[in-house]
């Protein structure tokens, strides 16, 4: 039963007059939640669409692997990273990393090596701004401004000239030129609900190996999918980006069951609906 709340009244029994909020503050309240609820579309941003497909030219990851094996806890689901134990050090090699990454040649690279530079590029690029903000309890206490919902409209990085944020990456380039919903699986926004950030960098030569890992450990979480009393609970990243798993929650169920161990995959037979989605945006340290 749904609990109506009664209106104050006055001494004399009468309604008591409603406090108006004003409206600027009313929008200053509202619109950052408002934010949170409608992801970006995919918006492709023609540029970054230049490449080689010829060319076996490999990009240098090696300083994002060292950082993720000595930070990056082992065996655990999600994974976690010990932001608090990074050495003032390895900070200043992480942002020598990212140094060396913007000043790359995209253009000059194969599909499968710009893929996996863009995915190293925001993983990277989020890690250290979590570095420089901390301690934080949730990427979204990082705000450009109080209007905002998050870091991810900031200008963090610049490469061949261009101002880009984690929006840019994720949203103009990934998503739109590549049209694999298992990006949604490698790029990685320190957050608990996220899918976890893989131990190695991702390589094009091990692209494809990674992607379809870093699926099925997502949807055999209880983060990605789990039944409930016969009831589908989801990642509300389905829900978000339900554009790019089939448009509809039967293609979330589909994408669910292809990437499912043999167990959940059939017992995802007999559901039609998802009857819940969650997400947690705590921050993926131990």
């Amino acid at each position: 039963m749904r609990a109506h709340t009664l209106a104050p009244t006055s001494a004399r029994g009468r309604p008591a007059p409603r406090a108006w909020l004003p409206l600027g503050l009313l929008l200053a309240l509202l619109l950052p939640s408002l934010a949170l609820h409608a992801a970006p579309k995919a918006d492709l941003w023609p540029r970054w669409q230049a490449h080689q497909a010829d060319s076996e030219a490999t990009i240098d990851h090696a300083a994002w692997g060292r950082f993720l094996e000595r930070y990056l806890v082992p065996g655990t689901e999600p994974a976690l990273l010990r932001y608090d134990q990074v050495s003032d050090a390895d900070r200043q090699a992480l942002e020598d990393y990212l140094d060396a990454l913007q000043a790359v040649a995209i253009a000059d690279y194969n599909r499968d090596e710009q893929m996996a530079y863009w995915v190293n590029l925001y993983n990277a690029a989020t890690v250290a701004l979590i570095l420089r903000e901390w301690p934080v309890d949730s990427i979204r206490d990082i705000k450009p401004s109080f209007f905002s919902g998050g870091p991810w409209d900031m200008d963090l990085l610049e490469v061949d000239g261009e101002a880009l944020t984690l929006n840019d990456i994720e949203h103009r380039i990934l998503r739109p030129i590549w049209q694999d919903p298992r990006i949604h699986y490698a790029v990685n926004c320190a957050s608990i609900g996220c899918p976890s950030l893989a131990a190695k960098p991702y390589t094009g030569a091990r692209l494809e190996a990674m992607l379809n890992a870093g699926a099925q450990r997502y949807v055999a979480s209880a983060r990605g999918a789990r039944l409930e009393d016969g009831e589908l609970i989801a990642s509300k990243i389905y829900d978000w980006f339900v554009a790019d798993f089939g448009g509809n929650e039967a293609g979330v169920i589909a994408h669910l069951r292809k990437h499912a161990p043999e167990s959940l995959a059939e017992r995802l037979q007999a559901v039609k609906d998802i009857d819940d989605y969650e997400y947690d945006w705590s921050i993926n340290a131990p």
